[in-house]
């Protein structure tokens, strides 16, 4: 909310001027811009623009000798935790206190909104949706125009208008050993046996290598690509211990009443 500026203005106290031989320090306790008519008068200018009472005062503080801030508690809709505050002003040897500004402004518990984030740095992964499009970045690191570039990577017999950089495939493969289907997920720290010795497991061939691969167990990461550490319960080699009931005689219910 922007602060208003104001020419409210009115004597601190109607009391007769005080001696000169003041000390400094007595100067500054008995300053009109911290007494209570100072408050009154900080209190007036804020509800000529407040939507609603002002709070009680929670506090003054010193700019200058001729300049302090008055505060007071705020309860505005939309703004939990902010504050009203009114600065006045008194000239020195005068006992006429006047507003300069008032404003609603946030304090440190205060809800505020985030900081601006441009427009082009917003989108996250996982925000494209069906029918949405995305244009690469004019100066995106993971592509590069030239095949003959030594960060391209390319295929034999593939000729695409952009190539893909040994860098945007390096870090691919950082978030694939460090997300849901690589060796620090809980499936895979859980896993009896890992993927490079699982007959689901195809491995994949250049540029990835062998320790990236397609799972093809329907039962389990069908169709995404995983590390070749990562593993689930559904290895091809999972081993179930049998049960003995096979084996057991006289087998009865014990849930129903025998009579």
């Amino acid at each position: 909310m922007a602060s208003i500026i104001s020419t409210v203005s009115q004597p601190a106290s109607q009391s007769a001027s005080r001696p000169r031989n003041r000390s400094r320090s007595g100067r500054r306790s008995n300053s009109p811009l911290l007494g209570s008519g100072a408050v009154a008068t900080a209190r007036q200018a804020l509800e000529e623009i407040a939507e609603g009472e002002i709070g009680p005062h929670i506090g003054v503080a010193a700019v200058s000798p001729n300049v302090a801030t008055h505060r007071f508690e705020a309860d505005v809709p939309g703004y939990p935790g902010w504050e009203w505050n009114a600065v006045v002003a008194c000239a020195t040897g005068s006992s006429w206190v006047t507003v300069n500004e008032v404003a609603l402004v946030p304090a440190n518990d205060a809800l505020q909104a985030p900081d601006w984030v441009p427009y082009s740095e917003r989108l996250r992964p996982g925000d494209l949706g069906p029918g949405d499009v995305m244009e690469p970045a004019p100066d995106d690191h993971r592509l590069t125009d030239d095949s003959f570039d030594k960060d391209a990577v390319t295929f034999v017999g593939r000729e695409t208008a952009r190539y893909l950089t040994s860098t945007g495939l390096e870090e691919a493969k950082q978030r694939w050993r460090t997300g849901d289907f690589g060796p620090t997920s809980e499936f895979a720290e859980l896993a009896a046996m890992h993927c490079r010795t699982c007959a689901f497991y195809i491995p994949m061939g250049h540029p990835l290598g062998e320790n990236f691969g397609v799972c093809a167990n329907e039962y389990s990461a069908d169709g995404h690509l995983v590390a070749s550490s990562y593993g689930c319960g559904a290895h091809s080699e999972t081993k179930v211990a049998g049960s003995d009931l096979g084996d057991a005689e006289n087998l009865y219910d014990d849930e129903q009443p025998v009579f």
